[in-house]
């Protein structure tokens, strides 16, 4: 997979992306990840990529054509269209339904905005959709960028050291995660869930499953409305009241 991010400040993004377990990634080939400063777009001496707003208002507003030159280089460089994201605030919400999603793509290209957002035509000819983080405003896309980069790496094979890793994360499955725990299995008087030293390997699956029922009907439950579950998990539920 490869991602291109097109950003005001590419050294920002390029500092957390080549840290950790994603510029391991990148290192190793697994994932291929760049990005491009748009002001090498822009027209005049001073490389500005933003202008006033027609109709007043607070604020500056990015213009179309560097955000169009510069997708439409990166185009011609692939030989191909990639997905194009918009992060925004109006977006739809970042899910980790969207993810797996995302991480089906080959490639992937995002647009970081900033001062009062971008010309809405460069959005209706070339943006497919527009992603929010959350129900809140920061004051530029990198960091939505590096959040959806993150998420989405993280689910391609091998980046990870085994499926598992995020599979049984909070989210993945519809359910929030169970407790974890390490050692010592004493700590300041509190004791590890004895089923966690047992060894049977059923039974705590099962104990993890319950856990992560319990913490999902208690956190979320608007996930928790829309899960299936059978007949064990309806047992339980009962038995401490929930349905």
């Amino acid at each position: 997979m490869r991602i291109d991010i097109i950003t005001l400040f590419p050294e920002m993004c390029e500092t957390v992306l080549g840290e950790s377990i994603i510029g391991r990634a990148a290192h190793r080939g697994i994932v291929s990840l760049h990005c491009h400063q748009l002001r090498d777009y822009a027209f005049d001496k001073h490389r500005r990529v933003d202008d006033t707003t027609y109709g007043g208002g607070m604020g500056m507003l990015m213009k179309a054509e560097p955000i169009a030159l510069c997708f439409e280089a990166l185009c011609n460089m692939l030989n191909t269209r990639p997905h194009f994201i918009y992060l925004s605030p109006k977006g739809k919400v970042l899910t980790q339904e969207k993810v797996r999603e995302l991480a089906g793509y080959e490639n992937i290209a995002l647009l970081c905005g900033h001062y009062e957002g971008v010309d809405q035509r460069v959005l209706d000819m070339y943006v497919d959709e527009e992603i929010s983080i959350g129900d809140y405003v920061l004051t530029g896309g990198e960091l939505p960028a590096l959040v959806l980069t993150d998420s989405i790496c993280r689910m391609i094979p091998e980046v990870l050291s085994d499926n598992l890793c995020f599979e049984e994360e909070s989210h993945y499955s519809g359910l929030l995660e169970y407790p974890q725990y390490t050692k010592p299995a004493v700590w300041r008087e509190k004791e590890v869930p004895e089923v966690l030293l047992s060894g049977h390997h059923a039974n705590i699956e099962r104990w993890r499953r319950e856990q992560s029922l319990l913490e999902t009907a208690k956190r979320r439950p608007d996930l928790f409305s829309r899960l299936e579950l059978n007949e064990k998990d309806k047992k339980f539920l009962r038995e401490k009241g929930i349905i």
